[in-house]
């Protein structure tokens, strides 16, 4: 076994290890992207801070306090409207379930022709994809707008917006699910001599059924806050109660309405996790 001492060791050496063992010296046009990767990353990070001034919020605004200082404060609570505020809110669940509800309904059968164990066919199932990107890709505000304008302001509005969002959502997450069944099963069912109906029924709505409820379940806690957003723009529910007083300058009775929407989403988050233990279970880590 022969050693060498650092004094023995030159820069051919050197040289002739680093052409052997290339990887062991490391790669300076990759440590060199790499550092330059983290620099642009850091630069766009104080670019956005300083663009966005987000050094606002350091400064103290009178406005600011005024306005929270009126929403704990709740001055003259005999003369606040409740009836307008509990039937906004009652309009929101309503708007979010029915919504929800509709959309589950189509978003279940668009689904078995956007996946692609069920739909075979190419050209079908990218339109029906196709379609459905449309559908998400528009935000839930935007399409709140849309039907403010064509059927005017009301819950009607905040119900189609939800109805088309949560269609295309859903609708992607159940063809996902269809194609991450267990082909045993579906092929068990069909050894059996059932049709194509019966080969959905028995071979793949039973392994999709807890996904289904889950999400459902989901999409109804999520639409209740979106039901919320869209009153804002007309849509009907609680949110134009919300702007109303916001615009009045009532900024306990805004404080209030809020926390009784956080009462409601708390109370359905509750529900839905009583209904998902019924339905699916609870498993064991």
């Amino acid at each position: 076994m022969r050693t060498h001492t650092l004094a023995a060791i030159g820069p051919a050496e050197i040289e002739a290890a680093r052409k052997a063992h290339p990887k062991a010296f490391g790669d300076p046009l990759a440590r060199a992207l790499k550092i330059g990767s983290w620099a642009a990353m850091l630069g766009y990070l104080v670019y956005s801070l300083w663009m966005f001034e987000f050094y606002k919020l350091l400064e103290p605004s009178q406005n600011a306090a005024r306005m929270l200082s009126r929403m704990v404060v709740w001055q003259d609570m005999d003369t606040w409207a409740y009836d307008q505020i509990y039937v906004g809110i009652a309009q929101t669940i309503a708007m979010a379930f029915l919504g929800t509800l509709l959309a589950t309904v189509l978003a279940l059968f668009i689904a078995f022709a956007a996946a692609r164990n069920t739909m075979p066919l190419f050209l079908p199932r990218q339109a029906v994809r196709r379609v459905l990107d449309v559908l998400r890709g528009v935000d839930q505000l935007i399409w709140g707008l849309v039907f403010v304008r064509a059927v005017g302001l009301g819950p009607l509005a905040g119900v189609l917006a939800i109805f088309v969002s949560d269609t295309g959502t859903l609708a992607k997450l159940y063809s996902e699910a269809i194609e991450n069944i267990d082909k045993k099963q579906v092929e068990g069912v069909r050894a059996t001599g059932a049709d194509g109906a019966r080969t959905i029924r028995y071979g793949i709505l039973p392994q999709i059924l807890p996904v289904f409820i889950s999400l459902s379940l989901y999409s109804f806690e999520s639409s209740t806050r979106s039901a919320t957003i869209l009153g804002l723009v007309g849509a009907g529910g609680v949110g134009m109660v919300i702007i109303e007083r916001f615009r009045a300058g009532l900024f306990d009775q805004v404080a209030f309405v809020v926390l009784n929407v956080l009462v409601v989403i708390a109370v359905i988050d509750f529900v839905s996790g009583k209904i998902r233990k019924r339905f699916i279970g609870e498993r064991g880590h």
